[in-house]
């Protein structure tokens, strides 16, 4: 019995039981929250990480909050990040638990760090022993001013763990542990990806036509990650630390938000994203035989309705926040999703069509050479 743990063990970590043991039997919806003082009312990034015992954790960006939407002036009652826990029941129907976090009754970002000035956007992450791993990316204000939407910044990544998720989640404990430091213009944080020995985090480098970088740390060296981080570098071989510079680009142009997963069926990774182009109304697919590729040309598999030219069409919307989440997939299909937000701040106030995560389910695409 313990070689058959250990064998299950490891496929677990390798990617092959996943759709097999995370398959969820429904599907995600995102309903805003009313009359609560601390209610959720919409949120982006929307990544979702399955857990052994059945549960999914969400990791949602800046987040609205309160009885209903509130924007003074061009600032919107917000948190920067909080979390999601979600459950399948036996009929199938979809249960989702917001966790904003609380302190004398007051709304928190479930993630601080300690430099008031800067902020955390939560993003991707991965179980390991128990413990979940968030990747962490440092924000804050733009040098010079800018629209709410773009006024921001990076300023580094961190890693956070949390422990005792069998408690009340306003009582998971949380470490804060160092990953890059601000300057280096490429923070691993845009997906991240537990495959044998190694949780993969993939960076999107802010300089020349803004590639995809892979850096990886080895699951043993997690108390350091700062220390054992390497990155895949322009020979191919993995070196240790981080020089963007020199890394090979997994990808020509990456993006800041993206998911890359293992499909056993296919045999192939497949990455899911927004056309890096940019205010694109446009979901690609990408599919390799490994992690750092060689990746497929993009191929586009979703028109977002709401970036579609027409009457309906509102100039200040745009859509990012492309990602798959395979354990909701039933076979033959695919699920992704994307959350829409506005150049207009107080539309938020009045708009609640967008800023929450929309979810789409289509046949898995034929995958293209």
């Amino acid at each position: 019995m313990r070689i058959l743990r250990s064998v299950i063990l490891l496929l677990l970590l390798t990617g092959s039981l996943l759709p097999l043991c995370f398959a969820r039997s429904c599907t995600p919806r995102f309903k805003l929250e009313q009359n609560n003082p601390l209610g959720w009312q919409g949120a982006d990034a929307a990544y979702s990480i399955p857990l052994l015992d059945g549960r999914d954790i969400w990791i949602f960006g800046d987040t609205l909050y309160g009885k209903e939407r509130l924007v003074n002036g061009h600032a919107p009652r917000m948190v920067h990040n909080s979390l999601g826990i979600s459950t399948c029941d036996v009929e199938g129907n979809f249960h989702l638990q917001y966790v904003i976090r609380r302190a004398q009754n007051k709304a928190e970002s479930f993630f601080s760090p300690s430099n008031p000035d800067h902020w955390y956007w939560a993003l991707d992450g991965f179980v390991l022993k128990g413990n979940l791993w968030i990747t962490l990316l440092c924000i804050e204000h733009a040098k010079k001013p800018s629209p709410w939407a773009m006024d921001f910044a990076t300023c580094g990544a961190d890693l956070a763990r949390v422990s005792h998720l069998d408690r009340d989640p306003q009582r998971w404990s949380v470490d804060y542990y160092p990953l890059v430091p601000d300057g280096v213009k490429a923070y691993p944080s845009a997906t991240t990806v537990v495959d044998g020995k190694y949780v993969y985090l993939f960076a999107l480098y802010e300089s020349g036509t803004r590639p995809l970088l892979a850096t990886r740390i080895p699951l043993t060296g997690l108390d350091n990650p700062k220390k054992n981080l390497e990155y895949l570098a322009a020979d191919g071989q993995w070196k240790l630390g981080f020089d963007p510079a020199q890394a090979k680009p997994v990808m020509k142009t990456g993006s800041t938000e993206l998911s890359i997963r293992y499909h056993s069926d296919l045999k192939k990774w497949l990455a899911v994203m927004l056309d890096p182009q940019g205010f694109s109304d446009k979901v690609i697919l990408r599919s390799a035989p490994t992690l750092v590729g060689p990746w497929s040309q993009p191929q586009v598999i979703y028109h977002i309705p709401e970036m579609m030219p027409g009457p309906k069409r509102d100039n200040d919307t745009f859509c990012y926040a492309g990602k798959e989440h395979p354990e909701f997939e039933k076979q033959g299909d695919l699920v992704f999703t994307y959350v829409c937000n506005t150049m207009n701040v107080p539309k938020l106030a009045t708009n609640y069509s967008i800023y929450y995560p929309q979810l789409v389910r289509i046949p898995m695409p034929k995958l293209e050479p």
